[in-house]
């Protein structure tokens, strides 16, 4: 796949107003990052139902409960993830504290994944991963997995804050991103062809729209949250 540059000049542009909103969010407060969800909650259910529509016509409401599991749970475990401990990286809240680290690590390792698969895969991709997103290649998504890796690693060993947690369970946790990050990729790609469209939304000039963006968060954050759950 060759790398087409006035794309990725697109891509880079949205990509950099949607960090400092991403980071907005995340580092200011606990506020800043419940409304921030919450749009993206909402933007998330808005898209899916519009492609429910597009799929099942009439009878879509069969199987809007889906949503509760897709985008609603993702989004409570990830809140959850962020109130849970007291680390450094936390802020006082009325009823406890809230912690940027662990949404960030899962948010950054997510990015750095889909940059570095996209990257990779430009240059070198010629294996093709799935039927369902013919763009991916099986080049790009074990490059992007191992580059995912080793920095989230790198910055669990450097990172001060970082430090509360072992680089053992930084590399799992950027590990488990990478896998099931790609596999939310994939399901979405197949609502999408189901649906027949090319992307979910508009919002975001060249990545689409809220589940673009987030498809790979939504299935990511429940695998992260149980590995977490079981062994940290």
């Amino acid at each position: 796949m060759a790398l087409n540059v006035e794309t990725l000049k697109t891509r880079s542009l949205t990509a950099a107003i949607f960090v400092v909103v991403m980071l907005t969010g995340l580092f200011w407060n606990f506020w800043s990052f419940l409304i921030l969800f919450s749009i993206i909650h909402i933007g998330c259910w808005i898209e899916f139902v519009n492609l429910l529509k597009k799929i099942y016509g009439d009878q879509y409401k069969k199987y809007i409960l889906s949503g509760v599991l897709y985008i609603s749970l993702p989004i409570v475990l990830l809140a959850h993830l962020s109130t849970k401990w007291e680390l450094n990286a936390s802020i006082d809240i009325s009823n406890g504290t809230y912690s940027y680290l662990l949404p960030c690590a899962i948010i950054f390792s997510i990015w750095i994944n889909d940059t570095m698969a996209y990257i990779v895969g430009s240059l070198i991709g010629k294996t093709p991963f799935s039927k369902i997103s013919p763009k991916k290649t099986w080049e790009g998504t074990i490059g992007g997995a191992i580059l995912c890796i080793a920095v989230i690693g790198l910055l669990g060993y450097y990172v001060p804050m970082a430090k509360e947690i072992t680089v053992k369970h930084w590399l799992a946790i950027a590990a488990i991103c990478a896998v099931f990050g790609t596999a939310g990729d994939l399901l979405e790609s197949k609502i999408k062809r189901m649906a027949n469209v090319k992307d979910s939304g508009t919002i975001m000039p060249g990545h689409g729209g809220f589940l673009d963006r987030f498809d790979s968060l939504l299935i990511a954050t429940p695998f992260v949250w149980v590995y977490i759950q079981l062994f940290i």
